[in-house]
Formats: structure tokens, sequence, C-alpha cells
């Protein structure tokens, strides 16, 4: 009977496993290609809800391990093993949700960098453009005029 785990291991282990699957659902949607920095803002705020999330559920997730190790002290050693696998796969798909939090993480910030440098270069040269046009378009200077002919050509 020591050997069986508690009622809340069990209550943690479904929650931690519910959890663990929508989480994997949510990072295993398919990334858009997004310009639109607010967008990006956003889905970098789920990913850092998700992030937290997943500490607030890494006492659950300990509990789970102290709580196997526990077990297999006691427990023959097929139901240890058993209870052993299953805390083992749990933990693979821990580990592997964490780096890919991480990762998607850092790639969106790195993505939202460039897009806002890649905004602000737009901004510049769109600027540059508008005075380029205002000055082609001003009236050219009489022929005879050297000075005004040789000033427009320091512009150009």
């Amino acid at each position: 009977f020591d050997s069986l785990p508690p009622a809340h291991y069990k209550e943690t282990m479904s929650t931690i496993l519910v959890w663990i699957q929508q989480s994997e659902t949510k990072l295993s949607m398919p990334q858009v290609v997004v310009a639109e920095y607010e967008i990006m803002e956003q889905r970098l705020r789920e990913l850092k809800a998700l992030q937290s999330s997943l500490q607030e559920q890494q006492k659950g997730l300990n509990y789970l391990s102290t709580t196997v190790e526990d077990m297999s002290r006691k427990a023959p050693a097929e139901v240890s093993q058993r209870y052993r696998s299953e805390i083992e796969v749990i933990l693979g798909r821990w580990k592997k949700l964490s780096a890919q939090l991480v990762e998607h993480c850092q790639k969106l910030e790195e993505l939202m960098t460039k897009l806002q440098r890649f905004q602000n270069d737009t901004k510049t040269l769109k600027k540059w453009m508008a005075e380029v046009d205002v000055f082609l378009k001003e009236e050219w200077p009489a022929l005879g005029d050297s000075e005004a002919l040789e000033k427009q050509l320091e512009q150009c």
C-alpha cells in the first residue's frame, strides 16, 4: 500500500500533463511572418506569460519527482520502474518545452529588433526621398547665373 502514489500525486500528474499538452499546442502553432510590430509584441507577451506559467508549474513537477523517488524506495521493482519511466517522459517533454520557449522568445526578440531597425531606416529613406523630390521640382536657374548653377551643382 505504501508503494501506491498518494491522491495528490495523481491530481498533480494530471494537471502537469494537461498543462504540458496545452503549452505544446500553443508552441506548435505555425510561425507566420509578421511585419507588424504590435502583433509581434503581443506574441512575445504570450510567450513570456507561458514562461511564467512554466515556472509556476515547476513546484508540481518537483513534487512528482520527489514522490517517485520516495515510492521507488518502498515499491517493488516493476512498480518503481513504471513510475520512473512515467516521470522521465514528463521530464523530457518539460525540458523540450522549456528550451522551445526560450528559443522562440529569443528569435522573436531578434526579429522585432530587425523590424524596428528596418522601419527606422525606411522612415529615414522616405524623408530623404521627399527632400530630393522637392529639390528636383525646384526651378532651374537661368543659364547666365553661374553662381546659382554652382550652388545647385553642390546640392546635386
